[in-house]
């Protein structure tokens, strides 16, 4: 009962279960003994063939041990006498405890390996549809924490490398509420590689998953602190619509912009979503040395329909982008194209014939024309 209950944990599992390694995602066998999703991996990691199997469960093959034991039973029939078995057991003693050296050292080495290549396999198959979707459940159970800024009202960030290379840089949070990236508060998780998670996934996790709620209401509305940041939204909207001439947000605001609600598009930003310093009550200059730096970094439009940028290059063109679907967008799109083509390709043809006049008229002015008169200028004289 106990032998059969009891059943070995994996590599896989066991390498996921560690303190610090909580940001990744269990990569399924299948998806590791598929070669195709491997390709390239052999010349980034050493020891490939060995880590490879480490990470399978696989258990290295004794074709070396074999030989040396049937090497060493040859030995022993040819042997005659009492005295040259003893040395030669002696002596595969030794070299038995040379490969068990060897195999210790090697050991190490082997497990890194296995490590680097874990972290490179995970960083494909978390822009796998079996990945992401794991992923996703790891996301909505806010394994990776919550973004550190208060207008952010706790956003739950998701986990992403700045480089795809291996030893560059450390992974970051990235929060789709202010579109920042932030270092994990807690120190195991700074000596993860951030090339494990890819410069990919962050992008692609958010246009697979465009129904997921970003931005969250703040519960809570009792408190000095929340009547300050009342205060501050309420002077941020005044000011801000005075700087754009009081201009008025229209109605008619889109449901969707290119796929997404506009609820999601970085709620964190905008008016009364920046953070101004304060002292005793009263807002800092702007010219001061304490002043709101890099401010431009939270800014958002007031109007959604500014973000549409497809759309607005239709109507400034006055192709009627307001009514058009996308099936219609493309249309034109190609349409333009096509009557972009062709004018130029009337440009081309003007430009080739009157080139062509000029050198006719050239060479009739000079008498069959010298290869140095060019443009009409040597045939003036």
């Amino acid at each position: 009962m106990s032998s059969s209950s009891q059943v070995a944990e994996s590599w896989i599992s066991s390498f996921c279960g560690l303190l610090g390694h909580e940001y990744f995602a269990e990569v399924s066998e299948d998806f590791i003994e598929d070669d195709f999703n491997l390709t390239g991996l052999q010349s980034q990691v050493p020891m490939y063939k060995e880590a490879l199997e480490m990470i399978l469960d696989v258990e290295p093959e004794d074709d070396e041990d074999e030989e040396d034991e049937e090497e060493e039973d040859e030995d022993d029939d040819e042997v005659l006498g009492d005295e040259k078995p003893v040395g030669a057991a002696g002596s595969y003693r030794r070299a038995g405890d040379r490969r068990h050296l060897r195999m210790a050292s090697d050991l190490s080495v082997i497990e890194s390996s296995a490590e680097l290549l874990y972290g490179l396999i995970h960083q494909r198959y978390i822009t796998s549809r079996p990945g992401i979707q794991q992923m996703a459940e790891k996301y909505e159970l806010q394994h990776f924490g919550t973004c550190p800024r208060v207008f952010c009202n706790s956003c739950k960030v998701l986990p992403v490398g700045c480089n795809d290379t291996p030893g560059q840089e450390t992974v970051k949070l990235f929060c789709p509420s202010c579109l920042d990236v932030y270092t994990p508060p807690n120190s195991r998780f700074q000596a993860v590689d951030g090339a494990f998670f890819g410069t990919t996934f962050g992008c692609l996790f958010f246009m697979t998953f465009p129904e997921l709620e970003i931005g969250a209401p703040r519960t809570t509305s009792v408190g000095g602190a929340d009547a300050l940041l009342a205060i501050q939204a309420a002077e941020n909207k005044s000011r801000s619509s005075s700087a754009t001439n009081s201009t008025v947000v229209p109605a008619a605001q889109p449901s969707l912009i290119n796929g997404v609600a506009p609820s999601n598009l970085a709620p964190g930003l905008g008016p009364g979503n920046v953070y101004e310093p304060r002292i005793y009550g009263f807002r800092v200059s702007e010219r001061a040395r304490s002043g709101p730096r890099m401010k431009w970094l939270r800014m958002r439009p007031i109007d959604v329909n500014e973000l549409d940028e497809a759309r607005r290059y239709w109507e400034e063109r006055g192709c009627g982008g307001a009514g058009l679907g996308d099936e219609d967008t493309n249309m034109l799109d190609v349409a333009g194209a096509a009557a972009d083509a062709n004018k130029l390709g009337v440009a081309v043809d003007r430009r080739k014939k009157a080139v062509g006049r000029r050198r006719r008229t050239n060479g009739s002015g000079n008498g069959g024309g010298s290869p140095m008169d060019t443009n009409g200028i040597g045939g003036a004289g």
